[in-house]
């Protein structure tokens, strides 16, 4: 078990590997092993190409050694037809002796036939190897599978007396008002990176003029997701101007202007959000504001993490910022900003 331990945790490393290139497939490492040492690895490396079982067995020179080598995969081997070949049918093909999976797939087409194909053809098959450390791997995954919606993280800066914003009723109509330190917005950045899409109201457009990149960190942008249901954004705006993707849900018209999409919609509440998103196969979103945006998803439940900054300054009027009710499970103080990580689902 120890021994099962160590490489499945080798496993997991590689799938992490991955990241938003598999979009919305899983991530998945495998890792070949044969008398205690290790003849080949690999992990899925982006969306439509090999999977990791593929690249693992193509990475050992010697197939004659397979026969008599345990495979250790962090998610169930696929056995239909999608993008790929099943990999249960090359396990197989191969005879591996033992196959060791940490979590069973929740998407259908799976959901256990993999296994069952590999004790069908004599491989003995280990399941449970570190199942929850895979599960919180693969939580956008198994959200969009299990709840057919993506997996949400909510994500706002608040002064130190819970304001959002300052009252732009006043002289400063648009611009950003400023709360957590430029540091931290290297995190922030990093937290876009690894999600598909980011999400904002058309007021947060108007009042910030944000580009919602990962300029601040290598990564890949994530596609915008801009509510806007009378589509009153400014057209001069960064988003529908600077050639990334971006995606307007609004209750007037379907269009796609260069690199700028149009989705209508018969209402804009969270349920009916994510049932767009997820028909857009988008499995990850981040909130990012503004108030009542952020609000409408606490309300209605429909949330899976959060995290909240809390700079140093104090506004002592304006917009309020959102509450949650829970405990964050936890706290990092970063420079002169304190994070506050919540977490609203159980894998």
């Amino acid at each position: 078990m120890v021994s099962d331990e160590r490489y499945m945790l080798r496993a997991l490393q590689l799938a992490k590997m991955g990241g938003i290139a598999t979009q919305s497939n899983p991530l998945v490492g495998a890792v070949i092993v044969l008398n205690d040492m290790i003849i080949g690895e690999g992990y899925h490396q982006k969306y439509g190409e090999a999977h990791a079982e593929v690249n693992a067995v193509n990475s050992v020179a010697d197939k004659s050694l397979l026969n008599e080598a345990t495979i250790y995969v962090t998610l169930e081997p696929c056995s239909h037809f999608g993008k790929t070949p099943p990999c249960a049918d090359l396990l197989v093909r191969y005879q591996f002796k033992r196959v060791v999976i940490a979590q069973i797939d929740p998407y259908p087409e799976v959901a256990g036939r993999g296994i069952e194909k590999l004790r069908q053809a004599g491989i003995q098959v280990d399941c449970g190897i570190l199942e929850q450390e895979a599960k919180e791997l693969n939580k956008r995954f198994i959200t969009f599978q299990t709840k057919k919606r993506p997996f949400i993280t909510l994500k706002w800066a608040q002064s130190k007396d819970a304001f959002i914003d300052l009252d732009r009723t006043g002289e400063q109509k648009t611009g950003i008002n400023w709360i957590s330190q430029p540091e931290t917005q290297v995190i922030t950045h990093q937290i876009r990176s690894r999600e598909q899409a980011i999400l904002v109201g058309w007021i947060t457009i108007k009042n910030d003029n944000p580009s919602l990149t990962t300029r601040a960190f290598k990564g890949p942008n994530p596609i915008r997701i801009i509510l806007d249901s009378q589509l009153q954004a400014p057209k001069d705006a960064k988003v529908f101007n600077d050639g990334n993707q971006t995606i307007v849900l609004n209750l007037l018209e379907d269009k796609i202007v260069n690199e700028v999409r149009y989705i209508k919609s018969d209402s804009l509440d969270p349920q009916s959000i994510l049932e767009i998103l997820y028909r857009n196969n988008l499995n990850s979103v981040l909130i990012e504001g503004g108030s009542a945006t952020l609000s409408s998803f606490i309300e209605s439940g429909l949330w899976d993490e959060a995290l909240v900054i809390t700079g140093e300054n104090e506004f002592k009027s304006g917009l309020k910022a959102p509450v949650l009710a829970k405990n964050p499970v936890k706290t990092v103080r970063f420079g002169k900003d304190t994070l506050n990580y919540f977490q609203n689902y159980s894998v």
